[in-house]
């Protein structure tokens, strides 16, 4: 008979923010690993386990969700998926996803060198995340809260729960109009920015639900928080409230931040050698017509 894995209370071990490189997309937020591990004396599920690895990486140069599964025997099959953040050009995404393979052995262990495979994790980084799961692992409710953070500072404004409020259901409106499930949303309603996203696998209609209820968890969880994020299992959100008004949000990553402005400096540097040639050959032009002038009138 196959076996059937279950989570333990333990299965969530929380981490808090930890940045593991220089780009935001890479910050750690959390990870999840089940407490079980289950023999692979063959390396069937290691085999497998890095096949589905490098077929989400693959995909993910493509689009920001796929789900697949990795291996045709059903006792040593495992099940995975990958999602970026909406709003993640595909380059950004793909280097994201390939952080996570290498995480997973890190941060969970079992990654079949001790003849063991952890037989379920997530990896969440800021900008995407992986999971996968052994075949009979027990399914999670899509709407069960894995993670939630909330800021530490509260709002003195006392109109902040009606701009919050707003600023949730224009999200969860938003989610059901995204396109083929896996809806997302960023914006804001005066002073909140706002961001909710579903798993690719939910349709419209779901993933407007598990939204909503990813809010209904900031509100009981956060209170008047001005910030807060909330990671269910099939969808997350979060918001920030800023009391001078939501400020310019950039699209670019600090990567082409810093791309851009060795560009621009380059560029200033070549237009001031330009200049600086240009005018040389100007003042020797003076000096040699002077010259020219000189000896004319002799």
């Amino acid at each position: 008979m196959k076996p059937m894995y279950q989570f333990f209370a333990v299965f969530w071990l929380f981490l808090p923010f930890t940045v593991i490189s220089g780009d935001n997309n890479e910050n750690l937020i959390f990870k999840g690993c089940a407490s079980q591990k289950s023999p692979d004396p063959t390396g069937a599920f290691s085999q497998n386990l890095n096949t589905l690895f490098t077929s989400l990486l693959s995909q993910s140069a493509q689009r920001s969700f796929a789900s697949t599964t990795a291996g045709t025997d059903n006792a040593t099959a495992v099940t995975g998926v990958f999602q970026c953040r909406g709003d993640l050009p595909a380059a950004q995404c793909y280097d994201c996803v390939s952080k996570i393979p290498k995480l997973v052995s890190k941060l969970c262990g079992g990654g079949g060198g001790d003849g063991n495979v952890v037989v379920a994790a997530r990896v969440q980084l800021s900008g995407c995340y992986i999971r996968y799961e052994i075949s009979g692992f027990r399914q999670t409710s899509g709407t069960e809260m894995l993670f939630r953070v909330c800021g530490k500072k509260q709002s003195g404004d006392p109109g902040f729960a009606g701009k919050r409020d707003t600023a949730f259901g224009a999200a969860e409106n938003g989610v059901k109009t995204g396109g083929d499930g896996g809806g997302f949303y960023a914006g804001q309603y005066e002073s909140v920015y706002v961001l909710g996203q579903c798993e690719g696998s939910l349709g419209n209609s779901d993933c407007g639900e598990c939204v909503k209820d990813g809010f209904e968890k900031a509100k009981s969880e956060c209170g008047d928080s001005i910030s807060g994020q909330v990671y269910l299992h099939k969808c997350f959100v979060s918001y920030s409230y800023y009391s001078h008004g939501v400020p310019n949000i950039s699209p670019l990553s600090d990567g082409e931040k810093r791309q851009h402005t060795q560009r621009t400096i380059a560029l200033a540097v070549g237009g001031v050698a330009v200049l600086g040639f240009v005018i040389v050959c100007l003042l020797v032009m003076k000096s040699a017509m002077k010259k020219k002038s000189k000896y004319d009138s002799h």
